[in-house]
């Protein structure tokens, strides 16, 4: 499994929390990170790419052809030092995913970060009015640090699948927290998952002080009317295939 890895700056960092999102349900996590990673204005200080991600290219807006990419962002808010993580893509194998989330840990590590937070989507078969935030992690005394976060998990969801479980689950073994933030959202294809996205970074906002205009989240949604697309589509889809969208990613 090859993982190149292009470093742009290594800044000298004391103690860092380390937050990350992928696509999955709904993209909760991917919308969530990049609307940070917007409003915090870091600092890009790594990218990733692997031969364990999909085999395709991005086509920019200039027709030139890109590489699914993993990019690290260095910021530091209020004395509170935080590594932001965002990927193009989530390795494509079981291996590969536990290939990538070891090689991100080792550079957790080396960028002293002691803290991993990861975020996803919960599918359900019906748009939520409100989406919940659950919470899950491998220290109970660090869960109970995270306001408005669902504790009682356990029975309402399965396993959390890829890079936003296996992550987590592996930090331990690195003797770092970690969580798991996630979010009710719609488990349709189509669907962005902005509702859920912002629970999550209203949990985010209350911890860390980050002044995040959640307003502003929706506004950079271009406007149309979702919820009312996806409800029409919902209306078409059989009973069986409704009842059976219940996981995460």
């Amino acid at each position: 499994m090859e993982f190149r890895i292009k470093q742009f700056k290594k800044p000298k960092i004391t103690e860092a929390t380390m937050i990350t999102g992928f696509p999955g349900i709904g993209n909760v996590g991917k919308i969530a990170i990049d609307f940070l990673i917007d409003h915090l204005k870091p600092e890009k200080i790594m990218e990733i790419s692997s031969d364990s991600f999909p085999h395709s290219v991005f086509v920019t807006e200039q027709g030139l052809l890109e590489l699914p990419l993993v990019r690290i962002f260095y910021k530091k808010v209020k004395n509170k030092e935080f590594v932001l993580v965002t990927g193009d893509a989530q390795p494509i194998t079981e291996e590969g995913c536990y290939a990538f989330c070891n090689k991100l840990l080792n550079i957790a590590k080396d960028l002293n970060c002691k803290e991993i937070i990861t975020m996803g989507g919960i599918g359900l078969g019906k748009i939520p009015k409100k989406p919940k935030a659950y919470i899950a992690g491998n220290n109970k005394a660090y869960i109970k640090g995270f306001p408005n976060c669902n504790i009682k998990i356990y029975g309402v969801v399965g396993p959390i699948m890829g890079v936003t479980g296996v992550l987590a689950g592996l930090a331990k073994g690195k003797n770092m927290l970690s969580v798991v933030l996630l979010a009710q959202t719609f488990a349709h294809p189509v669907y962005l998952g902005v509702k859920g996205a912002k629970e999550l970074l209203a949990v985010l906002n209350l911890k860390y002080g980050f002044k995040l205009d959640l307003k502003k989240i929706s506004e950079d949604i271009n406007g149309f009317d979702e919820d009312a697309l996806i409800h029409s589509m919902e209306e078409r889809m059989p009973k069986q295939e409704k009842s059976n969208m219940n996981y995460l990613g």
